[in-house]
C-alpha cells in the first residue's frame, strides 16, 4: 500500500482545490501536496513552451517531495503538458481531459456540448478529440473565457463583474442548443451558483474534478498506491509561487474551509 507517500497535485491557483475537495471525499486517508502556480497565473493565455517548463518545474518538486502519483489539477496543463511530462517522469499521472470527455458524453442527451475553458485548453483542441473519440456524431462548442480565472483568484464568486462575464460567454452558448456544460477550467466549479442561474436547471454541468478522482483512485488501487485507514489525519501541505496569504484568503472563500498553513516557494530552473 502507499503508506507516507502522498498524491501530488498542481494548478495556476486555487482552481485546483476543486480537486482537492474530490480527494478529501473520495479517498478521505490520502495525504496530499499541492503547488499552486500563483505567480504566473493565469495560464490560459501562456505559450505552450512556458506552460511545459512550468509544469516540468512543478513536477520535479513534487516528486523530490515523494508524490507517489500526480494529478494535474489544471486542464489547461492537462491539455498540453500531460504527454510530455509523462515521458520525463517514471510517476503515473492523471489530467482532467479523458475523464471530463466521458462525463460529458454520457450526461448529453442531443450530443451538443459546450465547452467552458481557458484559451489554451480551447486552441489545443483536446477536449473536442476526447469527446469526438467517445462519440464521433456529438457537436463541440467551444467557448475560451479567459476573463473567469482573474475573478476567481480574486474571491469574485458572486459579483457583478463575474455574473456579466459569464453571461458573455454563457448566452451564445445557450441559443445554440446545448444540453450538457463542461467545465474546462478548475476554477469554474467556484463559479457554479452564478453558471445556473444563467443556464438554467435543463442544461447539465459536467465538473471533471469527481471523474478524474473517481478514475485516480481507481488506478492507485490497481497499482497497490492507496492508502489505508488511518489514526491521525493525513499530512496535507500546500505551496504556491505567490503570496500565501492571498492564496489562503481566496481558498477559504472558495471552500468554505480554512487552510491550516500555505508556504510560499519560488521555483527555479
Amino acid at each position: 500500500m502507499g503508506e507516507g507517500r502522498a498524491i501530488g497535485l498542481f494548478d495556476s491557483g486555487v482552481g485546483g482545490l476543486t480537486v482537492v475537495e474530490e480527494i478529501f471525499r473520495q479517498v478521505p486517508h490520502e495525504e496530499i501536496v499541492y503547488f499552486g502556480d500563483t505567480a504566473n497565473v493565469p495560464y490560459g493565455g501562456r505559450p505552450v513552451s512556458q506552460l511545459i517548463s512550468f509544469a516540468d518545474r512543478i513536477i520535479n518538486f513534487l516528486v523530490q517531495q515523494g508524490a507517489k502519483y500526480i494529478i494535474f489539477a489544471c486542464n489547461t496543463s492537462s491539455s498540453v503538458s500531460l504527454g510530455v511530462m509523462r515521458e520525463r517522469y517514471p510517476v503515473s499521472m492523471m489530467g482532467l481531459i479523458e475523464p471530463g470527455a466521458r462525463a460529458a458524453v454520457r450526461a448529453t442527451s442531443n450530443g451538443r456540448i459546450g465547452v467552458l475553458a481557458t484559451e489554451a485548453t480551447i486552441r489545443s483542441g483536446a477536449y473536442a478529440r476526447a469527446i469526438r473519440q467517445l462519440s464521433p456524431e456529438a457537436e463541440v462548442l467551444d467557448m475560451p473565457a479567459p476573463k473567469l480565472v482573474p475573478l476567481v483568484e480574486a474571491g469574485e464568486l458572486a459579483s457583478i463583474r463575474a455574473e456579466a462575464a459569464l453571461r458573455e460567454y454563457l448566452d451564445p452558448l445557450k441559443r445554440r442548443g446545448i444540453d450538457t456544460l463542461v467545465l474546462g477550467c478548475t476554477h469554474y466549479p467556484f463559479l457554479r451558483d452564478l453558471i445556473c442561474k444563467i443556464l438554467g436547471p435543463e442544461i447539465a454541468l459536467v465538473d471533471p474534478a469527481a471523474a478524474t478522482v473517481a478514475a485516480a483512485r481507481n488506478e492507485l488501487d490497481a497499482l497497490g498506491l492507496l492508502a489505508s485507514p488511518r489514526v491521525s489525519a493525513p499530512n496535507h501541505r500546500f505551496y504556491v509561487s505567490g503570496d500565501a496569504a492571498s492564496f489562503a484568503r481566496v481558498a477559504g472563500l472558495c471552500l468554505q474551509r480554512e487552510l491550516l498553513r500555505v508556504n510560499e516557494l519560488r521555483l527555479t530552473g
